[in-house]
């Protein structure tokens, strides 16, 4: 975990109703994610047979969206709401696991994929372990 997240999350000076350790590792996979999903998009967009890529670049593209809005609206706890917490983490669950199928399937030909559909499901993971904790 990056250390300005976790610096940030200490900070905070009221209760904080979930882990602060898993909470600034899901922030900071959420980041990642979205950072590899942005950055294999481009990379698709150089390649040949860009046309053959439309839907990885697509799922790309909305992961990327998914996960940047997700780690914003957790980033912040006043006036917390579990439901909307849940809602998003679930929603980069299903990003996560969409993009990670969509970029495993051009792992082979392009480590772009390979390297996104890796952080794609460490985020799928990180969501789903923060999930687990929320009442």
């Amino acid at each position: 975990m990056t250390a300005t997240t976790s610096a940030m999350l200490r900070t905070y000076p009221a209760e904080i109703n979930l882990d602060r350790d898993r909470l600034a590792r899901t922030i900071d996979a959420l980041a990642a994610c979205a950072q590899a999903c942005t950055a294999c998009a481009d990379a698709c967009l150089g390649e040949d047979n860009v046309g053959m890529l439309a839907k990885c670049i697509r799922t790309d593209l909305d992961c990327a969206d998914i996960c940047a809005a997700t780690a914003r609206v957790i980033s912040r706890h006043t006036g917390y709401d579990a439901n909307i917490t849940r809602s998003l983490l679930e929603a980069c669950v299903t990003a996560c696991r969409s993009c990670g199928d969509e970029c495993e399937r051009h792992a082979g030909t392009h480590e772009h994929c390979r390297i996104c559909a890796e952080a794609c499901r460490a985020c799928e993971q990180a969501c789903r372990d923060l999930l687990a904790t929320i009442g």
